[in-house]
């Protein structure tokens, strides 16, 4: 799994670091944790986004469009849905499909990994239960991040066209298979237009 740098958070036990100054260390990982499918796909370090510049940027995205265009959701626990739904790969890494790890193994990875990190929290376990609400899908608006999750890769995918990258097809395939929602899809097929083939 490439970083951009090491985990700090072993060094915090020498200290007796405040439990909010390890979660900080704990999530601040995520700034360091490349997306590992740009890698991959040959994105270079320099340009490559981290997970928590997905996260930030999807965030956003879920919760603009969920209080512009969807009046049934709460578009702050989607907000809070999106910001907390990569924590997982915390401890267990930006697990992508080519690392052939299965869909059980990869959950509990992750989910041992939220535990891990939330659980000493002040209300940790509404914590827990929001990725878990994420996971399973169980929810209008964990629906609806999924496939914002899946919608903010596709523009990323965009924007690294427009910057001169190439092979980015995979992921455009990838969100069309997950985005179904009419007010989402429309928003995916306009960014259908912008890719830098498509006129």
């Amino acid at each position: 799994m490439e970083t951009k740098g090491t985990f700090q958070v072993d060094k915090l036990d020498a200290c007796e670091a405040d439990r909010w100054v390890r979660v900080y260390f704990e999530i601040s990982h995520l700034k360091q944790l490349y997306r590992q499918g740009w890698l991959r796909r040959g994105i270079s370090r320099e340009r490559c986004e981290s997970v928590a510049d997905h996260t930030f940027t999807a965030a956003l995205l879920g919760y603009f469009l969920a209080r512009a265009e969807f009046p049934e959701l709460d578009a702050e626990r989607v907000m809070c849905m999106t910001l907390l739904h990569d924590v997982g790969e915390v401890y267990a890494g930006d697990i992508i499909p080519q690392d052939a790890v299965d869909a059980h193994t990869k959950n509990e990875l992750e989910r041992n990994a939220v535990v891990r990190v939330f659980s000493n929290l002040p209300g940790g376990e509404a914590y827990i239960e929001l990725w878990e609400e994420f996971e399973a899908a169980s929810s209008p608006e964990a629906r609806f991040v999924r496939q914002i999750d899946r919608l903010e890769m596709a523009l990323q995918a965009c924007l690294y066209e427009h910057q001169g990258e190439v092979g980015m097809q995979e992921f455009f395939d990838s969100a069309g298979q997950v985005v179904d929602d009419p007010h989402l899809r429309r928003v995916f097929e306009s960014l259908l237009n912008c890719r830098v083939d498509a006129a």
